[in-house]
């Protein structure tokens, strides 16, 4: 019996997935202005994304598999209310967005996609191809999850489900297998006049509806940026310390989100929702493969995590922290003494002058200077 998109759906509902939608393997109806969003630079420093070999693949989804000819993609669902909520915006505590308050979920996803695979081998008779992704191929996986009726691009550029709203992961299959009655009924857009997302984003990452500028976007600055967080956005970002929810929590849409009953996205604790900066403050590399270990976070280590946390720390401005941010003007990674400057002027003022003076006397980083210079200018 040849395999039917009404059987892969059910296959797809059976493995725990939310949302399936199966579209040929063709180039997105996006691409045009993803290349424009390439060549204006708001990829920031995620070469990655330009590479001329990944843009090929976006191009021709048979540079990734010759033989391939559809788009298996499944949605899972990830929100939670955590029973705490004011622990979310206590100024104290470092925020996680609620994507990362479990586990990986690369890894939760890519099990069950390898079985959805095998599941498609045993069903028929022909010699298939398939590839899987979460999160990390050369696909376009918003736009072609609108293609398969799964949603809409919203104007913060989030795939919106109208009757579920943005808060699930996406996951491919690309296959050879071909099929008769795709996914053809999408939304182009169902946002109207509305502009929350827009409005809300505290640091104007949206220079028009649906176009994100991720330099100065929070959640591309405490992941995906590796190095120097520009000074004038840090005061924006709250106690933000890995991602953002800002943009998707103000839309109306959400209304509808369902809450995950997958235990894999659930925080145990609530240091997998939102950790006390000082705790941040004070990570070793040991403390925080413990802390962090198998979830989102543990991907960017510690550096990253303890300079997002100085700039927490920077805008609570309060005492507790400055034996913490003192401790770390002698740290090893010269990113950490830069942010931990900052952190240190913007909660000590002046009387932290002789403190960062005496770091910029014995700095051999030159980006570290040009940070104490600025803050003491």
């Amino acid at each position: 019996m040849p395999l039917t998109v009404k059987n892969i759906k059910q296959k797809a509902k059976d493995l725990g997935f939310n949302l399936c939608g199966i579209t040929p393997a063709q180039p997105s109806p996006t691409l045009s202005a993803y290349m424009q969003w390439i060549k204006k630079g708001m990829h920031g420093a995620m070469g990655y994304l330009s590479r001329s070999d990944r843009v090929i693949r976006r191009q021709d989804l048979q540079q990734i598999m010759p033989t391939a000819k559809s788009l298996i993609i499944i949605g899972l669902d990830y929100r939670s209310t955590y029973a705490d909520a004011e622990i979310l915006t206590d100024p104290s505590r470092g925020r996680i967005a609620s994507y990362a308050w479990g586990l990986d979920y690369h890894n939760v996803i890519e099990v069950r996609l390898q079985m959805f695979t095998e599941w498609l081998l045993e069903e028929t008779s022909d010699t298939i191809d398939n590839k899987i992704y979460v999160d990390t191929g050369a696909i376009l996986e918003r736009s072609h999850a609108q293609q398969a009726g799964m949603g809409f691009i919203g104007k913060n550029t989030m795939l919106i489900h109208p009757r579920r709203g943005s808060y699930f992961f996406l996951g491919e299959i690309i296959t050879s297998l071909e099929f008769d009655d795709y996914d053809t009924a999408h939304r182009e857009n169902m946002c109207g006049t509305c502009t929350r997302c827009l409005s809300a984003c505290p640091t104007d990452a949206f220079p028009e509806p649906f176009v994100l500028d991720a330099r100065r976007c929070i959640s591309y600055h405490t992941i995906e940026n590796k190095g120097w967080i520009d000074p004038a956005l840090r005061s924006q970002f709250g106690n933000w310390i890995f991602g953002c929810d800002i943009c998707q929590d103000v839309c109306p849409f959400q209304r509808f989100t369902t809450e995950t009953d997958e235990v894999a996205f659930l925080p145990m604790h609530e240091n997998q929702v939102a950790p006390k900066l000082v705790d941040i403050l004070m990570t070793t590399n040991e403390s925080f493969k413990d802390l962090f270990r198998r979830t989102p976070l543990e991907r960017i280590k510690r550096e990253r995590i303890v300079r997002n946390a100085c700039i927490a720390a920077g805008n609570w401005a309060n005492g507790r922290a400055i034996p913490h941010l003192i401790q770390l003007l002698y740290d090893d990674s010269p990113l950490i003494r830069g942010h931990a400057a900052w952190a240190l002027w913007q909660t000590m003022g002046l009387d932290s002058s002789k403190l960062l003076t005496d770091l910029y006397n014995r700095e051999n980083d030159e980006q570290v200077c040009t940070e104490i210079e600025n803050l003491l200018d």
